[in-house]
């Protein structure tokens, strides 16, 4: 099989797979993609169907706006560039594929920037608007990840942090009215949480659709809001080190990031639940449990502990969030919880923008295992879509409202990439994951095997994945080989780091590498590195796999 897999991958020709092309612009992002390398082949030919189908779609959303060069849309109804979504974690996946468009996509929000420091929510063809501020993934985060791995453009870092530093005033000027150094929600669209129960009885535009005033007559706004607190703690940890990068001291954005971190917990979170909720102007906690707790996780607050402690009490807990389809975006045990997807609707269903900043959350914690139980149904789920919607039921993993919609395209190719392929790291690594889509519904068979190709520094990497092995080779040489359910990590010329258990088995078999092998076995989460060029040694934490609850 592995030699099929490989003649297979080698045999396409990403041009034709896509068509005839709709624009102008269309030829020079897919020159770009090709740069990359990046190819996807697999037993099944549904499945490699669906992903070149999900890469035609991403053509159609990347388009030329507010000048000459094309930039991320975020697709569906949705005609332009959200600042919480396609601005940030959306750009922040394209950046591994198309980094001209991500940079563009970045750089068009700090030149619309107001006078006042407020940066545009969207961007659309009829212009910037500032009505709101709608944060959830620190901007800053995603500039520095496509900084490092895309070549570190001082220019573009520079004008991006200037812009930064300038919305951070802002926020610190106008959301912060009750004095409590937390960031405050002033209507629904702040967070992107339609139709939320979080938000009942609250505007969903700002007072006079002026993003600086709240509703003067509210009982119950401004809300100190915990996914917009962490955004800004998040935000302003990623300053620090573009700051030091700059030459310049990076400890005031330390400081200011402690004062958002004790700000969250003095005010948002609740001991008793060990939840973040957000606290209305009666400092009266909004006890609804929604996918702020992700949020909050993804920019990087709290321990591995505290990580752990909410992925048995909520995460991981069928009672809330882990739907066969996960993750909900209100918990299921609460009577508000609504599961239809046929609408834009964050009242339950499982939304494709909570789903692409889920990884970030669960790998900062070395919990590789544990997301592989949100990937695998998720691919069951894309292995039949059609249309790429905004949501999914979490009950069946149908597609819900909208089509074409970027970040299901790019959370489809992101979760390719981590299960089954070779991703580019900011540290300067390679990620080879030597796992396989699973046959979660029906019994029907996703795929066999898979193989991958990316071309890195001017070198094409390719990885074979069948159920016995997997197998990297560089410049079609093979360098490595290693048993199925490990990830082999490598720096960017490909030279052996270490290896991380990617199943809750352990993993026992042979590894090959430059003539060596060692016989291994590895558990869930364990990590083993390669000593002095010849010896695997592990380290000391053994972090166990935490299983699924259900109450």
């Amino acid at each position: 099989m592995r030699e099929a897999l490989l003649s297979k991958l080698r045999g396409i020709r990403t041009e034709e797979r896509m068509g005839p092309l709709k624009k102008e612009s269309d030829g020079p992002v897919l020159a770009e993609w090709n740069q990359s390398g990046v190819k996807f082949a697999a037993s099944s030919d549904k499945l490699e169907g669906v992903y070149y189908e999900a890469l035609r779609k991403l053509l159609d959303c990347v388009v030329p706006t507010g000048g000459e060069k094309p930039i991320l849309h975020e697709g569906g109804i949705y005609l332009g560039c959200w600042l919480e979504s396609t601005g940030t974690i959306n750009a922040e996946l394209l950046s591994r594929f198309i980094p001209s468009v991500s940079q563009s996509t970045y750089e068009l929000f700090a030149d619309y920037q107001r006078e006042d420091g407020l940066m545009p929510y969207k961007l659309t063809e009829s212009g910037p608007s500032y009505r709101q501020i709608q944060l959830v993934t620190p901007l800053a985060r995603s500039v520095w990840n496509h900084y490092q791995l895309n070549g570190q453009d001082k220019t573009f870092l520079r004008k991006m942090y200037t812009a930064m530093q300038r919305y951070d005033d802002w926020l610190h000027t106008y959301r912060n009215t009750r004095g409590t150094n937390g960031v405050e929600a002033f209507c629904t669209f702040d967070t992107g949480h339609d139709l939320s129960p979080r938000f009942w009885h609250v505007p969903d535009t700002p007072h006079g659709n002026d993003a600086r005033i709240c509703n003067p007559d509210s009982p119950i706004l401004p809300f100190v809001a915990p996914d917009l607190t962490a955004n800004v703690y998040c935000q302003r940890l990623y300053l620090a080190r573009i700051a030091e990068e700059l030459e310049e001291s990076g400890e005031p954005w330390r400081e200011k990031a402690e004062m958002s971190l004790n700000s969250l917990f003095q005010f948002c979170f609740d001991e008793t639940d060990q939840f973040f909720y957000d606290l209305d102007k009666n400092d009266e906690h909004v006890r609804v449990q929604s996918d702020v707790l992700l949020r909050v996780l993804a920019c990087e607050v709290g321990d591995r502990a505290f990580f752990d402690q909410a992925l048995r009490k909520y995460l991981l807990n069928t009672r809330k969030f882990f739907a066969k389809y996960p993750f909900t975006s209100i918990a299921m045990d609460d009577p508000r919880f609504d599961p239809f997807s046929s609408y834009n609707s964050w009242a339950g269903p499982s939304n494709f923008l909570s789903l692409i900043r889920a990884p970030h959350a669960f790998e900062y914690h070395g919990r590789f295992v544990e997301l592989t139980y949100v990937l695998y149904p998720l691919m069951a789920a894309f292995h039949k879509m059609t249309r790429f919607a905004q949501a999914l039921s979490p009950w069946t993993g149908e597609e819900g409202f909208t089509e074409t919609y970027s970040p299901a395209i790019l959370c489809m190719l992101d979760y390719v990439e981590r299960l089954s392929g070779i991703m580019p790291r900011p540290e300067d690594e390679l990620w080879f994951t030597g796992l396989l889509p699973y046959a979660i519904d029906h019994g029907e068979v996703i795929a066999n095997g898979t193989a991958y190709s990316r071309v890195i520094n001017g070198v094409t990497f390719e990885l074979v994945n069948t159920m016995a092995e997997s197998v990297v080779y560089r410049d079609g040489v093979v360098i490595l080989q290693f048993p199925n359910g490990l990830r082999a990590v490598t720096d960017r010329q490909g030279k052996l780091k270490s290896f991380i258990g990617m199943t809750v088995r352990t993993v026992e078999g042979v590894i090959s590498y430059e003539g060596r092998e060692w016989h291994v076995a590895v558990k869930g989460n364990e990590r083993i590195d390669l000593v002095n060029g010849f010896e695997l040694k592990k380290r000391p934490a053994d972090l166990g796999v935490i299983a699924p609850t259900y109450g």
